[in-house]
């Protein structure tokens, strides 16, 4: 719950720091542009040229060193099994920024760019407290960082960067106490939300920011998946992302995910085989857990279309991959052997699929999996 909370504020300082970037000169500003980029398309070295062009143009600047520390923010994001590599860089890069704010509001505590970073560095780091478990600096950064988003939006209310930081407030004070009740209490202190509002600023932001463009549309990408239960519009946006970030596996996943919710089971087969490919190719951050999702979604398309001795082969090797990942039986882990024990049924090894509804029973039930165990046990799985 605390981390639920955690996430209204310290996304809402992320477009703190993104709008003052066009205060610096014309060729600091397009080196952060097309650095800016590259993070997004995982391309890290190419942005850290960049941003390091940037510090030594402008050392007094905050900037370049946020920047730099967001390429570390995205390798812990996207390097699930080694994430805390990262740790002590990304916290000792913030630390810099948060120096050179204070240096240039000591001067003046009204300065924009100072608040702005200041900001979007004290959000940063609450996320990662939050992600490490420590609650009570976690939450002092927030309580920081929302205080001057309120500052900052009385000093630059129409700047269209800004209005990601907003909308996220806005969508996400109001969406989660629909969803956890309990936070209502939480959040009877902080200005109250509006949905509606919160996704037309995230739609402002995503088409007429300078620097937010792409962080608003993954944002939205999130709201539409996850919230608002909206496949339609989160296709249009993965499809955007996917296509402008193709190296970027997270925003490959989402699209995948998308295809197999709306049913466009030949589409999503297409991309799961993608992301698999990429996976032998040793792409960087497509995973074992990636690869094992793909397994299971491709298994699911190949079911679906008949193909099922193909099926069965990919749940296999989805099954194969979860026991060297799983310490427990993972809810991949116990659907795939679910799955295993249906195709056996169609293709009646009717002995194979006891074996496997008995072993789905033997572990914590998953989206109702011992119900559907138990009742393919009495009556065998039928196509």
């Amino acid at each position: 719950m605390k981390l639920i909370l955690f996430v209204i504020i310290v996304f809402s300082s992320f477009s703190i720091a993104k709008s003052q970037w066009a205060m610096m000169k014309s060729d600091a500003d397009s080196l952060i542009r097309v650095g800016t980029q590259n993070i997004y398309n995982v391309q890290f070295t190419q942005a850290a040229a960049h941003f390091k062009k940037v510090i030594e143009m402008y050392p007094d600047h905050p900037a370049g060193y946020f920047l730099d520390a967001m390429i570390d923010w995205w390798k812990m994001t996207l390097e699930t099994n080694n994430k805390n590599a990262y740790d002590a860089s990304f916290m000792k890069k913030i630390e810099k920024v948060i120096e050179v704010c204070d240096r240039i509001l000591d001067k003046n505590e009204f300065d924009i760019t100072g608040l702005f970073f200041k900001g979007g560095a004290l959000g940063y780091r609450g996320r990662y407290y939050a992600s490490r478990e420590k609650w009570i600096p976690a939450a002092n950064d927030g309580r920081v960082a929302l205080d001057i988003l309120i500052k900052t939006q009385k000093l630059a209310p129409n700047n269209h960067d800004i209005l990601l930081g907003t909308g996220i407030y806005n969508y996400y004070a109001a969406a989660l106490p629909e969803k956890e009740p309990v936070l209502k209490t939480v959040l009877y202190f902080l200005p109250s939300g509006d949905k509606v509002i919160g996704i037309k600023q995230l739609i402002s932001a995503s088409q007429n920011s300078r620097y937010a463009q792409t962080e608003a549309k993954v944002v939205l990408l999130q709201v539409y998946y996850q919230f608002e239960k909206n496949p339609q519009e989160a296709l249009k946006v993965a499809t955007d992302l996917n296509t402008k970030y193709p190296n970027n596996p997270y925003f490959h996943r989402y699209l995948g995910r998308i295809n197999i919710q709306m049913g466009y089971m030949q589409q999503a087969e297409e991309v799961w085989k993608d992301i698999l490919e990429k996976f032998k190719q040793k792409k960087y951050a497509y995973d074992t857990y990636t690869a094992r999702e793909a397994l299971y979604y491709i298994g699911l398309s190949m079911m679906w279309r008949g193909a099922y001795e193909d099926a069965l082969q990919a749940y296999y090797k989805c099954d194969e991959a979860s026991r060297k990942l799983d310490q427990d039986p993972s809810g991949f882990m116990v659907k795939t052997n679910l799955k295993i024990g249906n195709l056996c049924d169609i293709l009646g090894k009717r002995d194979e699929a006891i074996k496997q509804y008995n072993k789905v029973l033997s572990w914590n039930s998953v989206q109702n999996s011992h119900d559907e165990a138990r009742k393919y046990l009495k009556t065998p799985y039928q196509k």
